[in-house]
């Protein structure tokens, strides 16, 4: 065998789906999944790596409108030249689905499917016990909610819940602004630079191969959300990589703590979300390496040209406009990869972001707003007397610019739909239909999330000065 052909080989195992069995397995994780009906009422369809029905489903969107998901909507089909699973699941309605709530109803059977290499890895719906729960929140585009499965050991459910919300959007619209109004506006400024630029690598890269997710069986979906995108590379065991050796680099001799324990938080952070991607079912091993060998290679390119880049944001005259023009030609690049998914918008509101928060960093310097630490007041201390707030006050600051951040979300969002309709001579009141569209969805989802950014670093600090919370 040559030397590309055992490459070739260890990367189709690494690939394979029952490893993630295998390990969801070792971590207590027993999936059931519904009995089929006979004969010519079946039809097989596969959604990304999940089974799932081929009929229409309500799909609600981010805003909570609900809409129709159809035959459109990409379907992919798993193929593994290590594995092979056949699995068959009924055509169905919103309707008639015998588990339209996501839930297997012990009534309504199972068949129980040997996989080669997983022992015990599927358990019938009568088995489960007061351990069973329900995948983490429904699939964002098609509104499917999974199947039940039994957790036997909550502990690591609960640890890798945890691993996979550090990179959802919760904890960055959290974690981001927090960093900024309560700790170093400086690092936390400089974080969303090399934030965007991973993500948004890894969301085209994703588009560009186009590889499906793990499928299911033999895989447990802990996790739907995200199961209709493509899979490779994992942009969680990206933003994962990125975020906290980024934090490492930034701030080690900007604060005083020993490089050890700065070491050891971002190795923890890191292994813990990638092990939950794959705990979660959404990434073969393959992707999750591939993540973060990914991640590395970009911080090693962007993290030494930090400096140069951020002064350019802040201080060149031209730099409103680049920021502006660069960002919406990057969002416009990114929609022509592929038909419309949940992954297209979620770039145009990094980019979004990216934008409005570049933006504000120019405004301040310009206007003397939120200037950085002077260089004879460093390395700071890790503690109150350094500048960083008392809890109580944190906290404050925190509530207080959350609830800004999600009044301009809610106003903008109010109003950048409707406008992109009417601009397009489309109607406006099937708001998930007209944000297929690029004309609507891009400029939607850029001036909403540019908003919001720019408030991070703009408005909130402003309203902080004059209440006396800065």
């Amino acid at each position: 065998m040559t030397q590309r052909n055992r490459v070739r080989e260890l990367l189709l195992d690494l690939q394979d789906p029952r490893h993630v069995a295998r390990f969801q397995q070792m971590c207590g994780v027993r999936g059931s999944f519904p009995r089929s009906l006979p004969g010519d009422q079946l039809e097989r369809t596969h959604n990304n790596g999940s089974v799932s029905g081929g009929g229409e489903k309500t799909s609600p969107d981010d805003g909570g409108e609900g809409g129709t998901q159809t035959a459109q909507t990409r379907q992919r089909t798993y193929a593994s030249t290590t594995t092979t699973t056949t699995t068959t699941t009924t055509t169905t309605t919103k309707g008639d689905s015998p588990s339209a709530n996501g839930t297997v109803l012990a009534n309504a059977g199972v068949d129980s499917v040997s996989v080669p290499g997983v022992e015990n890895g599927l358990s019938l719906a009568g088995d489960q016990g007061s351990g069973t729960v329900k995948p983490l929140r429904k699939n964002s585009l098609t509104g499917d909610a999974g199947h039940e499965f039994l957790v036997e050991n909550r502990f690591l459910y609960y640890l890798f819940t945890l691993g996979t919300e550090l990179g959802n959007e919760l904890f960055y619209i959290t974690f981001f602004p927090f960093l900024m109004w309560n700790v170093d506006a400086f690092v936390g400024r400089r974080l969303v630079m090399v934030w965007v630029w991973v993500m948004y690598l890894g969301q085209c890269t994703k588009d560009v191969v186009g590889w499906s997710r793990p499928a299911s069986p033999p895989v447990v979906k802990v996790e739907m959300f995200y199961n209709s995108e493509y899979s490779m590379p994992s942009t969680h065991a990206m933003s994962g990589t990125a975020i906290p050796f980024s934090l490492l680099f930034m701030t080690y001799g900007r604060w005083e703590y020993p490089f050890p324990l700065g070491l050891a938080v971002a190795l923890v952070w890191s292994v813990l979300v990638c092990l939950s991607r794959i705990y979660m079912g959404m990434h073969s091993i393959l992707d999750v390496v591939v993540g973060f060998l990914y991640s590395a290679l970009i911080l090693l390119v962007f993290l030494p040209a930090l400096d140069s880049v951020d002064g350019f944001v802040r201080t060149c005259h031209y730099a409103p406009l680049l920021i502006v023009t660069v960002h919406l030609g990057l969002g416009l690049l990114s929609f022509t990869l592929d038909t419309w998914s949940t992954s297209r918008g979620d770039t145009a509101q990094i980019l979004g972001t990216g934008a409005g928060m570049a933006l504000a960093s120019h405004v301040n310097h310009r206007l003397g707003l939120l200037p950085d630490t002077a260089a004879d007041r460093l390395p700071l201390a890790v503690g109150p007397p350094a500048g960083v707030l008392p809890l109580g006050l944190a906290l404050t600051r925190l509530v207080l610019g959350v609830a800004v951040l999600m009044a301009t979300r809610t106003l903008m969002k109010a109003a950048a739909v409707p406008v992109a309709c009417r601009l397009l001579g489309l109607p406006p009141g099937d708001v998930r239909e007209a944000r297929r569209h690029m004309g609507v969805e891009l400029p939607y989802r850029y001036t909403v999330y540019g908003a919001v950014g720019f408030n991070v670093l703009f408005l909130v600090p402003l309203i902080f000065s004059h209440t006396r919370l800065s």
